[in-house]
């Protein structure tokens, strides 16, 4: 078959698809996100957006329970949000095999934490498996199909950043499509209420007796013997940097499962090397697993458990070997993140600074409005808290009600807002939430969502109305701004924020970056009008910078959105030719 270089994601959907996968169903969340898109390009399997991850596991579950090989596919903080239907799908077991993707993010690149995916394997006693390069990629995601129905339980893929979005060569091979399974009526199985719950966890606990015999022999666990003054016990990336640092001076026992993990395997190996060093990223998950079965070996006293690791860490720490590096005597100023050019939040949190209110703020691009110079959220604390942090800070705090908001995107609303506003409606706080709708999910990518009329492929679907949804749940004040008419947004904001009830304000704009958006010429500075008051500058937008203390719009970034335009009081700011 032919051989690709391809990432790790793409992988992963490669080989679910070779599997036999029949039923996808994910929320997209950096760095997970391209499997699922890329498992949408095979029309052979159904695939979907689903409003967040508990849908998209339940989704996958019934399939599964169906008889068709399911997935679902997420970041760290969306197995958090599906953990309830992934501990119970590890009671009930499955028909057809369920693999469930996790995609944890060391270092935080696109992240509010930086927690530890293998603790919930441990918790909801289910199989995971962990794999160091997009070859592995492909074949533990076949493999994973097998050992759910072999073990009758979920099989988690847990990759990482580099392993997520790093490419290494990969031999595709031919689709395995089982069909659909038979499905047997079996409330003892299926239905998790307490009598038939107990039953299900002693399947569970010898389940797992099972999988950890099973563990030390298979083939996804691999001892690599070469010098035995050291030896490294890993998985997932860090193995491909240990033997990129070490090289032969190191022996390697290379975990494919990380749970449950063998003890006769690992002891052996280390009964054979003079000095064990456990290389993992994050929390010592295999290290504490070694010590509790007596096996001395080195792990966290030496490397750290934040962040990443890299190459040169591991051969610093281990051989006491530095790495020649080159550097630059200049002064290269920070370049933090921002929101684009022309970005529809802009105007938004502009008129919110002008009303000088709290900002409870949410998960998505809008994020970045925390920084200066609009430093407009406050509170960032997980996807839909925005609102449900709102009504707890009004409730406990009745004399500012009217000088805060919450501000959260359209997809995150759908995703876990629409309760917080439940919340707000049912148990009356006098809470102004305002809608960012840009028409698409747009931190991870362009995904479609439930509120853009379109389904991850693009045809037409089923549009959730954002004015009609907030009425229903009982909000009678709800408006629609276009964030553009700063005057506009922030008569909405003043007049909702004095009112004696809950309110809803959609700000409405697409995002600039859309293909089917189109731009305003470019404008331009009249450099004769412009007085270097540096009002313009004060929406942070990248397009406006300041030379010879006089405005300047970069052509190539601005497209002409006319915010900036309605700042300047001396009409500076030109429409371009």
């Amino acid at each position: 078959m032919a051989k690709e270089l391809i990432i790790g994601n793409e992988a992963v959907a490669r080989g679910l698809y070779e599997g036999g996968l029949r039923v996808a169903s994910s929320y997209p969340g950096t760095p997970s996100t391209e499997i699922t898109e890329f498992i949408s390009t095979y029309d052979d399997v159904y695939s979907e957006w689903a409003p967040n991850e508990k849908v998209a596991a339940e989704v996958a579950l019934g399939a599964s329970i169906a008889g068709a090989r399911a997935f679902c596919g997420m970041k760290h903080v969306g197995l958090n949000v599906a953990s309830e239907p992934v501990f119970t799908g590890s009671y009930t077991g499955v028909n057809a095999g369920w693999v469930i993707a996790v995609a944890d993010d060391p270092g935080m690149h696109s992240s509010q934490n930086e927690q530890d995916s293998r603790h919930y394997a441990k918790a909801a006693k289910v199989m995971m498996l962990e794999p160091s390069d997009s070859a592995e990629c492909l074949e533990f995601a076949k493999k994973g199909f097998e050992l759910s129905e072999k073990f009758d339980c979920p099989v988690i893929l847990r990759l990482t950043t580099r392993v997520a979005h790093s490419r290494s060569l990969v031999e595709l091979g031919e689709r395995n499509d089982i069909g659909v399974k038979e499905y047997t009526k079996n409330p003892g199985k299926y239905v998790m209420m307490p009598a038939m719950a107990r039953s299900r966890h002693v399947v569970v606990e010898q389940r797992l007796i099972d999988q950890a015999k099973w563990a030390e022999s298979c083939e996804l666990n691999k001892v690599e013997m070469n010098s035995t003054k050291i030896g490294v016990i890993t998985a997932g990336i860090c193995y491909q940097y240990a033997k990129e640092a070490l090289g032969k001076n190191a022996s390697y026992l290379k975990l494919g499962c990380v749970y449950p993990m063998p003890v006769d395997l690992i002891r052996d190996f280390a009964s054979k090397c003079d000095k064990v060093y456990v290389l993992e990223e994050l929390d010592p998950f295999i290290e504490e697993h070694c010590k509790t079965n007596g096996i001395e070996v080195i792990g966290k006293e030496a490397f750290t458990v934040q962040g990443e690791y890299s190459q040169s860490m591991i051969a610093s720490v281990i051989l006491g070997k530095s790495t020649d590096s080159l550097a630059t005597d200049l002064e290269i100023p920070a370049r933090p993140p921002v929101l684009c050019a022309g970005c529809p939040h802009r105007g938004l949190f502009y008129a919110l600074k002008k009303q000088n209110v709290t900002v409870s703020g949410d998960i998505g691009c809008y994020t970045l409005g925390a920084l200066q110079p609009l430093g407009m959220i406050d509170t960032c604390i997980c996807m839909g808290a925005s609102v449900s942090a709102l009504h707890g800070r009004n409730k406990a705090d009745t004399a500012n009600e009217k000088k805060s908001v919450a501000v959260i995107g359209d997809s995150t609303f759908i995703h876990s807002g629409i309760t917080g506003l439940i919340d707000i409606a049912y148990n009356a706080s006098n809470s102004t939430v305002i809608i960012l709708d840009n028409s698409i999910t747009g931190m991870t990518g362009h995904q479609q969502n439930p509120t853009t009329g379109k389904n991850i492929k693009g045809d037409p679907a089923a549009a959730v109305n954002l004015e009609a949804l907030a009425k229903a749940v009982g909000i009678n004040r709800v408006r629609v701004v276009d964030p553009y008419n700063l005057a506009q947004t922030e008569t909405a904001v003043k007049e909702e924020l004095a009112v004696e009830e809950p309110s809803v304000i959609i700000s409405r704009r697409p995002c600039a970056l859309l293909k089917y958006v189109k731009h305003e010429k470019p404008l331009k500075v009249n450099t004769e009008k412009c007085k270097g008051c540096k009002a313009c500058m004060k929406i942070g937008c990248p397009a406006i910078s300041f030379r010879d203390k006089k405005a300047v719009i970069d052509f190539t970034q601005c497209i002409g959105c006319g915010v900036c335009e309605q700042l300047c009081k001396f009409n500076a700011i030109e429409k371009g030719e």
